[in-house]
């Protein structure tokens, strides 16, 4: 019966070490609810310059100010002129809070909100792309919010990535912080859409002190972290150049991106929210704010110029 009973609290207590382990650090259905509102077909697929991308980043501010995200010079948003591909946007709008930490060193989390629009009558809702990041990019606000970082958090909803990485080249040249406080990027583009269980993290091909950290980030029910699609002998499946990330590359900031592979919905109409997988996405999300809570504590040296 000692025995038995034993066995009894060795498993208790195997199942309470695992709960903490996978402590719940996101909300799933504030997350999904943020991603199906952006990704309404009232939003018009969120073109830069529309009105379904003004549309988009009222709903972004207005939840930026529900989390508490602190303000840079008064507002959340900051202006830049986007021309490309034909479009002109005068004021194309990017989306900055922070949550100030223990340190003026800082970790750039980014997640573009616009998306292509309309094409030939059809609505391309961008649920994936990139409303999921976005989504993700919300719940890691609301998370550290109440779980005070190390570094300092700034929240940058971008604009015109679509456009050719237009909003990250925006908030890097005319940043709301010294660029040499930037430790690094974590950008999130397109996480909500795998049946393998599967997101990846891109980037420590080029910043290898990452990789250590990246393998600490343990799995969670319904998604796992893998490493890769960050050479340059890769090809198209080298990512370093296929989001906002790359614009902080080139500057010698250290990035790593967030991301599914891609899917049979990638920038076509049926990248619609009723096409994310709702068991998967709220996993993934969750593991990126597993790795920004490891770099808070862990604390590696990320950049060596400063």
């Amino acid at each position: 019966m000692k025995r038995r009973l034993s066995l009894a609290f060795v498993l208790m207590c195997a199942l309470q070490l695992t709960a903490v382990a996978q402590k719940q650090v996101l909300d799933p259905q504030v997350l999904l609810r943020d991603v199906q509102i952006l990704s309404a077909d009232s939003m018009a697929g969120r073109l830069s310059g529309t009105e379904g991308s003004r549309m988009a980043q009222e709903y972004i501010e207005k939840r930026f100010n529900e989390i508490g995200l602190q303000l840079y010079n008064n507002s959340y948003r900051h202006t830049f002129r986007l021309e490309g591909r034909g479009i002109v946007v005068e004021e194309a709008v990017n989306l900055i809070g922070f949550i100030p930490g223990k340190t003026d060193k800082a970790i750039v989390l980014t997640a573009h909100y616009d998306h292509v629009g309309v094409r030939k009558d059809e609505i391309y809702n961008g649920a994936d792309d990139n409303a999921s990041g976005v989504g993700a990019l919300l719940a890691a606000a609301a998370y550290f919010k109440k779980n005070k970082p190390y570094y300092t958090l700034i929240f940058a909803a971008l604009d015109g990535e679509e456009l050719g990485l237009q909003g990250a080249n925006a908030f890097l040249e005319n940043p709301p912080l010294a660029l040499d406080l930037i430790q690094l990027n974590v950008n999130m583009d397109m996480l909500s859409l795998n049946q393998q269980g599967e997101l990846y993290a891109s980037g420590a091909y080029h910043y290898p002190a990452l990789l250590p950290l990246l393998q600490q980030v343990k799995a969670r029910p319904q998604a796992k972290l893998l490493t890769g699609h960050d050479r340059p002998e890769q090809g198209q499946n080298d990512w370093t150049r296929q989001s906002d990330h790359y614009q902080f590359h080139k500057r010698q900031i250290p990035f790593i991106y967030f991301g599914v592979e891609d899917h049979p919905h990638y920038h076509k109409p049926t990248d619609d929210f009723e096409n994310i997988n709702s068991t998967f996405y709220p996993d993934a999300a969750a593991l990126v704010i597993d790795f920004v809570q490891l770099l808070n504590k862990k604390r590696p040296a990320l950049r060596t110029t400063n």
